[in-house]
């Protein structure tokens, strides 16, 4: 009896190794294919200067859905389809103007954007004494008798000291997203943010705001965090100091856009699906070159190169490119409302959108079963950099597929560059370096194939 078990577990042991061996070549394979023959950067080169700024609602959105869907049926992936969804259309106007009037130092031009979904404040702009704050705490404190009139000027800066730039990130942006509302309670005229940037610059960066209900609109822009440097230092000498603010903002009535999904289908499971995925939209300023054009190539990539390497996936495999994930989220909800709708049966959920920078891991499912599995992969991955695999959670666009049971990931890519460029006119092409955006498709391929081979559960 003894010997019989022995046995039996040297052959699992067997089973296990040649298991192994199998997956540590085609992950190989992976990465061969992807770093020599890889098409993800000819991707992005094209989606960036050839398309350019794809806010939802725009002809550079509109013209995206067109290049995703042509791309995926040229690279005769067994579906490609639309999916419907209206979205917001937010109009930036004509270039933004921000000056600090001094009466010690005369006139200073300053770099300024309005934040997504600002209304405007009129052709006459806006002047008015400023007020610094950091935080909502000290706002309150302030009240109506140190705010109204005035621009209240957000100055909390990222927390230079965390390790991961998404956490300080934040750690920052609710001044970014309810900041304006907050300012107008007390009677404010307008909001100046400080960008949520990790660095001094000269540039501004953009990004959602949201207006709270029943609370008076006011006009919100952001201030680059060198000229915020700059205000905050004449504040401190000139506290009657103005601020004169302009820009062209308008909101127009909801316009139909789409999702387009792409899929190889399952040779032996084909109801479970495997989502791979980032979002299509991207700010006006720049290309979205890391955010996230970065990840709508990689998730192209990944069916490619399965493809390429004749690989038949037994689960479906579906690349989809989400539309609105920047100023309202609406392809993400509309994907997770026409899954649940037709019952499909999504087994993982993975998102790229942390730029196109140097892997380092991913993030992992919050289902202890799940996460446990995708952390047993580690040794298969770790020889290419592959080895944080510390943090929980997916992202926003797979998100609302959490409510469905769905495990979600995350591509996990160096974070310490990436807000040097997000929601900035400086996100190009040219910042993205080629190697590293192959290095990641290879990554997320190669996780998601161990988990078509093996499931998440």
């Amino acid at each position: 009896m003894k010997r019989t078990i022995t046995s039996l577990a040297l052959l699992a042991l067997a089973v296990f190794v040649q298991a192994q061996s199998k997956d540590e070549a085609v992950i190989r394979q992976i990465f061969d294919q992807a770093l020599s023959q890889g098409k993800s950067y000819e991707m992005l080169e094209e989606l960036t200067t050839k398309i350019g700024p794809r806010l939802s609602g725009s002809p550079g959105a509109a013209a995206a859905v067109e290049w995703s869907r042509h791309k995926m049926e040229f690279l005769d992936f067994d579906s490609v389809w639309l999916q419907p969804v209206m979205v917001p259309h937010w109009v930036r106007g004509d270039h933004e103007i921000g000056r600090i009037n001094s009466k010690k130092r005369g006139t200073i031009a300053v770099n300024v954007c309005a934040l997504g979904g600002s209304i405007g404040t009129g052709p006459t702009g806006i002047a008015a004494e400023v007020v610094e704050v950091k935080s909502f705490e000290e706002l309150k404190s302030l009240g109506t008798k140190g705010v109204q009139g005035k621009i209240v000027f957000f100055n909390r800066p990222m927390d230079p000291t965390r390790i991961n730039t998404f956490a300080a990130y934040g750690g920052a942006v609710e001044q970014r997203g309810s900041g304006a509302s907050e300012a107008a309670k007390y009677g404010a005229v307008a909001a100046l943010v400080r960008s949520m940037g990790s660095n001094p610059e000269d540039y501004p960066h953009t990004g959602s705001m949201r207006y709270a209900p029943n609370v008076v609109q006011i006009p919100a822009l952001a201030i680059s965090t060198r000229h915020a440097d700059v205000l905050s230092k004449l504040l401190k000498e000139e506290k009657d100091l103005q601020v004169y603010l302009e820009n062209h903002s308008v909101t127009l009535e909801d316009t139909p856009s789409y999702n387009v999904i792409g899929e190889l289908k399952g040779s032996e499971y084909p109801h479970e699906i495997i989502v791979v995925g980032g979002h299509l939209d991207s700010w006006d300023l720049g290309q979205g070159a890391h955010d996230d054009g970065a990840g709508c190539v990689q998730s192209i990539e990944v069916l490619r190169l399965f493809k390429q390497l004749g690989y038949k996936p037994k689960r479906t495999i579906r690349a989809v490119m989400f539309m609105n994930e920047e100023n309202g989220l609406r392809g993400g909800l509309m994907y997770a409302e026409q899954a649940e709708k037709k019952k499909e049966n999504h087994i993982a959920a993975m998102e790229s959108d942390r730029g196109g920078f140097v892997p380092r891991g991913f993030t992992v499912p919050t289902d202890p079963t799940a996460r446990n599995k995708v952390r047993s992969w580690k040794p298969l991955l770790e020889r290419y950099g592959l080895t944080d695999f510390s943090t929980e959670g997916g992202g926003a666009d797979i998100g609302p597929l959490a409510r469905l049971g769905v495990p979600l990931l995350g591509y996990l890519p160096d974070s310490q560059r990436y807000f040097n460029y997000h929601h900035t006119a400086e996100d190009t092409i040219d910042k993205v370096d080629k190697r590293e955006l192959e290095m990641g498709a290879a990554a997320m391929a190669a996780l998601v194939y161990l988990i078509d081979q093996y499931g998440l559960k």
